[in-house]
């Protein structure tokens, strides 16, 4: 399995040049790739930009959403964003689409959440139509059968938004099925996510109130979603090799606290994980 690493676009205070060093350490590795995640209604770094800018920096490291809220923007620009990030980073790209949970989010764009899962159907579709060999690995998130059928229809893989490696087993399980059902030669890409914060006590409260902020629209749930976030070594090497066993392709791995400390501690608990 690779592991790759978050950028912290949404983690508010992140500074550009932050954003630039973080993506310029990615790339020495010993990442698989880096992602972004997408939050309208919140103090974030608008995702498709950030790669864009982060695949000006790089040479080797993939690029990833960890997923874009594809309902919220026009089919046409969408393609061509993703298009021109997977063009002018010769290929490194892999747009990852989903619906998004947060009701803000589309409060904000002035949109109804009302019908977003037909829309992202739909959107997926004229995407895929509409890219010749310049266009991107396309990969999609969710937790419903649908997103399994819309993965079989028209993407090359699924990707798992966070939890214990059972849960993402489970909904990956459903994609190969699908996948089958309908007929699809290989196999889908298989991709999941984590949070992480290292240091001290202090540092891994930030990444816990930052997750409980972040995480506010599932009201007492964003509690328990806080006490996930991973905080040690010893919790990241298990959560990685769970992955690994339950078939996780790539783990991308979104940082809580918006220093550059956090990449470097990283890289050390996965040297140790990874020999």
């Amino acid at each position: 399995m690779k592991v790759g690493i978050g950028l912290p676009n949404a983690v508010p205070g992140a500074p550009r040049s932050l954003i630039e060093e973080w993506s310029r350490r990615a790339d020495a590795g010993p990442f698989s790739s880096l992602g972004v995640v997408d939050r309208p209604h919140y103090d974030a770094y608008e995702p498709m930009s950030s790669l864009a800018l982060a695949a000006s920096l790089t040479e080797r490291i993939g690029l990833v959403t960890m997923v874009v809220i594809g309902p919220l923007r026009d089919t046409a620009r969408l393609g061509e964003e993703a298009a021109t990030i997977a063009q002018v980073s010769g290929g490194r790209f892999t747009l990852g689409l989903g619906v998004g949970g947060r009701p803000g989010d589309y409060t904000k764009a002035g949109l109804s959440s009302q019908g977003r899962g037909e829309r992202l159907t739909e959107q997926l579709g004229d995407l895929r139509a509409g890219w010749n060999e310049g266009g991107p690995a396309l990969i999609v998130g969710g937790l419903s059968d649908m997103t399994s059928l819309r993965i079989a229809r028209y993407a090359d893989g699924y990707v798992h938004g966070g939890g214990p490696p059972k849960t993402f087993e489970r909904s990956a399980d459903r994609t190969r099925t699908a996948w089958n059902d309908l007929g699809r030669i290989g196999a889908p890409q298989l991709w999941a996510q984590g949070y992480f914060a290292l240091g001290d006590e202090e540092t891994v409260e930030r990444g816990r109130t930052y997750m409980r902020d972040y995480y506010s629209f599932t009201g007492p749930f964003a509690d328990r979603i806080a006490e996930g976030m991973l905080a040690t070594p010893q919790g990241i090497a298990a959560f990685v090799r769970g992955y690994a066993e339950a078939g996780c392709d790539e783990l991308v791995l979104l940082p809580a606290v918006a220093n550059i400390e956090q990449l470097m501690r990283l890289q050390e608990v996965l040297s140790g994980v990874m020999d």
